[in-house]
């Protein structure tokens, strides 16, 4: 294995509380329910149409509420850190000679942002999906990109899209606890690790 992709928020970035603001923000205008952290959390094992339907989010607005809350995450970038142990964990991987890469629905600019304010080096290249259900695609240019086959790749993250995505390009795919969604909707899609914390992640892949 040679290439690490991580999943951005909820993976790597505490960003949770900071995208509930900016939903709550445009619910009003957009005619959905706001959302508070008990909400978060009762919904964990929820698929995102199974969300939407919950809280009244008109999915086929998307594209034009997604790049409002992505630029309220932008101008409040200050409130974003990683998870802890994350930094650690990233230079730790990058000493071992892994290639990290990140993969994410956020704004390119939003990511590299918060790598700066984080002091984090280790990240070697940024890959953005203009659509939250199009990670597959990105990682296939990537490993045709690079002349990889999936055993060269894992990915890293923590919500169901994703393993989903992995699984129609045959990429192994690591779940972290500490994210958005729920083991229950996961392990139907059988992820081949789950850890619980970034230690945890390091010692797996030893």
């Amino acid at each position: 294995m040679k290439y690490i992709i991580f999943d951005f928020d909820g993976t790597l970035a505490d960003s949770n509380e900071l995208f509930m603001k900016a939903w709550n923000l445009f619910a009003e205008q957009y005619n959905y329910d706001q959302v508070n952290a008990d909400d978060l959390i009762t919904s964990r094992n929820l698929t995102i149409p199974q969300r939407a339907k919950k809280y009244r989010f008109p999915m086929h607005k998307l594209p034009i509420i997604l790049p409002k809350i992505y630029r309220y995450f932008k101008d409040h970038i200050e409130e974003v850190k990683l998870f802890e142990g994350i930094k650690e964990m990233l230079d730790t991987l990058a000493q071992k000679g892994y290639t990290i890469i990140i993969l994410s629905s956020n704004a390119k600019e939003n990511i590299e942002l918060l790598l700066q304010q984080e002091r984090v080096t280790s990240v070697s290249q940024v890959l953005t999906s203009s659509k939250i259900f199009g990670k597959d695609a990105i990682i296939k240019k990537f490993m045709k990109q690079q002349q990889a086959t999936p055993d060269d790749v894992l990915y890293v993250g923590d919500e169901v899209r994703d393993i989903i995505a992995c699984n129609k390009v045959k990429v192994p795919f690591m779940w972290v606890s500490w994210g958005l969604d729920g083991f229950e909707l996961i392990e139907k899609e059988n992820p081949k690790y789950v850890v619980h914390t970034p230690a945890q992640l390091i010692d797996t892949l030893k």
